[in-house]
C-alpha cells in the first residue's frame, strides 16, 4: 500500500561557491527546513501551516506551491496536495530558504506518487519556485539540495547538472549576520558585462575547485574559492565582510565568500575541529561590531533532502 503522507528534510544550501555563480552549489547538513506534504482527493496544492517564518499560504504566492504546480502540469496526477512547512531557515539568509521550500515540496510529491521523474526533472520543477523568489529561475541551490553535496550546473539550456565528489573531511561554516538581503535586490547591482580578463581567473577557477573536489586536493580546493566577479560589488551589502574572510582565513578555513546572495558568509575547512575554530573567529568581528548572527558548522550533506520519521 503507497504512503499518502510523507515528512521530509529540506537541506540549506550554500550557493555560487566563490566562483560559480549560479552554477556551483552544495548542501548543508547541520541546518534545514521540515515539511510534511499528503495527497488529497481534491485537485491542486494547498499550503494548511507554515511557521517558523512570515511568509504567504496562499499557492500561487509561495515557491513550495509554485514548484509544486509545476509538478503537478506534467504528473498526470489526478489528486492533489496539502503542504506544511516548518521553517528553520530564515527568509534572505542567504542560504537557499526559498530552495529548500521548492526543493522539498517537489521532491515530497514525487515520492508520493511513485517517482515519475528524475532528479534533473525535479530541478527544473523547483527552479519554478526560485523564479517567484528571484525573478530568476536558477538553479545553484535546489540542484545540492536535490542531488545532494556538490553540483555544477553545466548547462541550463538544456539543463544539465553534475553531481560532483565531496571529500569526507571537508567542512562548511556559516555565519548568518542578522540582517536580511534578498536576491532580487542582490541580482540588480551585479554588472551585466565582464571583462575577459576578469572571465579568464574565474574560469580556471571553476575548474581549479572541480578537480580539488575529485583529487581531494585541499590546497587546490582552497586556492580555487576566489571569486574577482560577485564578490567585489554584492561584498559592500554586508557589514563586516572583508573582517569575517580575512579572520576565517587568518585562522586556518581554505576560503571564505559569500553564501549566495548574502548576507550570510561561509568557509570551508579541512576537518570539523578546524570549522568550529573558523566559526569561533568570525563570530568575534559581529561581536565587536554589535550586530546579531547565527552560525552553522555542518558537514556537507552528500544525501540531499530525504524522508524523516
Amino acid at each position: 500500500m503507497k504512503a499518502n503522507e510523507i515528512r521530509v528534510f529540506c537541506p540549506a544550501t550554500i550557493a555560487n561557491v566563490s566562483c560559480g555563480f549560479d552554477v556551483l552549489g552544495l548542501a548543508l547538513d547541520a541546518v534545514g527546513d521540515e515539511m510534511v506534504v499528503r495527497k488529497t482527493s481534491e485537485k491542486g496544492i494547498k499550503i494548511t501551516k507554515l511557521t517558523g517564518q512570515d511568509l504567504p499560504t496562499d499557492t500561487l504566492q509561495n515557491v513550495a506551491g509554485v514548484a509544486g504546480l509545476a509538478l503537478l502540469a506534467e504528473s498526470g496526477y489526478q489528486g492533489g496536495f496539502e503542504i506544511e512547512i516548518y521553517k528553520k531557515i530564515k527568509a534572505g539568509s542567504g542560504i537557499g530558504s526559498s530552495a529548500a521550500s521548492a526543493a522539498g515540496a517537489v521532491w515530497a510529491m514525487n515520492e508520493l506518487i511513485g517517482k515519475p521523474f528524475s532528479p534533473l526533472q525535479l530541478v527544473k520543477f523547483a527552479m519554478e519556485g526560485e523564479r517567484l523568489a528571484s525573478g530568476v529561475a536558477h538553479a545553484d541551490n535546489v540542484a545540492p539540495a536535490l542531488f545532494g553535496g556538490f553540483t555544477l550546473v553545466r548547462s541550463y539550456h538544456p539543463l544539465d547538472i553534475v553531481k560532483i565528489n565531496t571529500p569526507s573531511e571537508l567542512f562548511a561554516t556559516v555565519i548568518h549576520p542578522q540582517i536580511e538581503i534578498k536576491t532580487s535586490d542582490s541580482r540588480r547591482i551585479l554588472k551585466t558585462t565582464i571583462s575577459l580578463e576578469d572571465g579568464i581567473k574565474q574560469w580556471g577557477n571553476v575548474g581549479g575547485l572541480i578537480a580539488g573536489l575529485f583529487t581531494e586536493d585541499f590546497d587546490l580546493i582552497g586556492r580555487s574559492l576566489e571569486d574577482h566577479i560577485i564578490e567585489p560589488i554584492r561584498s559592500i551589502l554586508i557589514p563586516g565582510f572583508d573582517a569575517v574572510k580575512q579572520k576565517a582565513l587568518e585562522t586556518g578555513a581554505l576560503g571564505s565568500g559569500i553564501s549566495g546572495s548574502g548576507p550570510s558568509i561561509f568557509a570551508l575547512s579541512k576537518g570539523e575541529a578546524m570549522a568550529q575554530k573558523v566559526g569561533q573567529a568570525m563570530t568575534e568581528v559581529y561581536e565587536k561590531i554589535g550586530i546579531d548572527y547565527d552560525v552553522h558548522v555542518s558537514k556537507i550533506n552528500t544525501d540531499g533532502i530525504k524522508q524523516i520519521s
